[in-house]
């Protein structure tokens, strides 16, 4: 397992033109947060980032029962569940594969934590796409023999055995 770093670290920013602000993380750097701590009953916390320069910025706040603002109203009815939320995550395709194998370990390291850890954001699913996507070098499937409905030639290839098993 990857070693937790304690307290929030800020996002060093670089400029990719464009209005286009990344934050950097390397072999030897990543921005990371607080641990998340769920908020007291009847309050929330929202996280923001903006093009001005806020990176998940934290703030606080309590729900109002009878608040009626000139703009967007937003009612949350909590003695009413439609789904439950099993997680957040997103998606590791061939081309977020290629570039992370690219990094060196120490940066590889970095930037799952920065995902997947308690000083990150806490990613716990991943999609991986089957076979290729718009977001591969070249178009594969996993067996292209017409009418072989048994699957006798189904193969994975070496972009799902290198990048995504």
């Amino acid at each position: 397992t990857l070693p937790c770093l304690p307290g929030a670290r800020p996002c060093i920013p670089k400029d990719f033109g464009h209005g286009s602000l990344v934050c950097v993380c390397n072999a030897t750097y990543c921005d990371t947060l607080d641990p998340l701590v769920l908020p007291a009953p009847g309050s929330y916390v929202k996280y923001e980032s903006s093009k001005a320069g806020k990176r998940l910025e934290r703030s606080e706040g309590r729900f109002q029962s009878s608040l009626r603002p000139p703009g967007l109203l937003l009612t949350v009815n909590i003695s009413t569940l439609y789904q439950q939320v099993k997680g957040f995550g997103g998606s590791l395709s061939d081309a977020a594969a290629m570039n992370i194998l690219k990094l060196s370990q120490p940066a590889q390291d970095n930037l799952l934590r920065s995902y997947f850890s308690e000083s990150g954001i806490e990613y716990n699913l991943i999609r991986v796409p089957m076979a290729c996507s718009d977001f591969s070098v070249r178009p594969y499937s996993y067996d292209d023999v017409p009418d072989d409905y048994e699957l006798k030639h189904f193969r994975l290839v070496d972009e799902d055995v290198k990048m995504k098993v």
